[in-house]
């Protein structure tokens, strides 16, 4: 069955990327941190067109089956801007992926099957026409931090993962400071340890939801 799910790296004081993030620094000051257990990964390095990497092992494993799952991603305009300027040509989602912004611009169509589609429709509408695009498979809720919780804040999202990295930024952009704990509530599916990050995975529920 479809889901709607988000999946985030978090610091250890629970921020998803740190003060004064932008084209020219990417999650903000310190965040590209909280990522260093994914970015050595086999999976993660060949999604990005990039060779090498560690393999044969459960963090590996996590990266490649997330993106296994993934049909179609939606994202804030932030975080594109963010990654526009950063990400390789061949864009890392190989899927569509829909902007929510009010700039109005054409879709970029990437290399390796990533196209981008830029819109200012209700966010139950854009999680509609990701969900059609997406077929089987799962939408993606990738972030940042207000459209996460928007979509939480709306119940529209099933299924959450936390990667919590072992390290402090102390200040930056927190992943729930802006949620409504009387929409929803967690409970935990799963928790895998690893050396340099805690992958927990969570059912979310919806107010009232059996």
């Amino acid at each position: 069955m479809q889901k709607v799910f988000f999946d985030v790296g978090i610091s250890l004081d629970s921020y998803i990327a740190g003060l004064n993030g932008g084209a020219k620094n990417p999650l903000g000051d310190g965040g590209l941190n909280i990522h260093e257990w994914m970015f050595k990964q086999k999976s993660f390095r060949n999604h990005l067109g990039m060779i090498g990497g560690e393999t044969n092992n459960i963090v590996n494993d996590i990266i490649e089956n997330t993106f296994n799952r993934i049909g179609a991603n939606i994202m804030g305009k932030r975080m594109f801007i963010e990654g526009e300027a950063n990400w390789p040509e061949d864009a890392p989602f190989h899927c569509p992926v829909f902007v929510l912004t009010h700039e109005k611009r054409e879709a970029w169509v990437r290399p390796g099957g990533t196209t981008f589609y830029f819109t200012d429709e209700d966010i139950q509408v854009v999680l509609e026409k990701a969900k059609k695009v997406a077929g089987k498979k799962d939408v993606r809720i990738s972030g940042g931090a207000r459209t996460i919780q928007q979509y939480l804040n709306a119940g529209l999202i099933e299924e959450g993962v936390i990667h919590i990295a072992p390290i402090l930024l102390n200040s930056g952009v927190r992943l729930f400071e802006h949620l409504d704990k009387s929409k929803c509530t967690f409970e935990i599916e799963n928790v895998i340890n690893s050396p340099e990050v805690t992958h927990i995975f969570y059912n979310v529920k919806t107010n009232g939801q059996k």
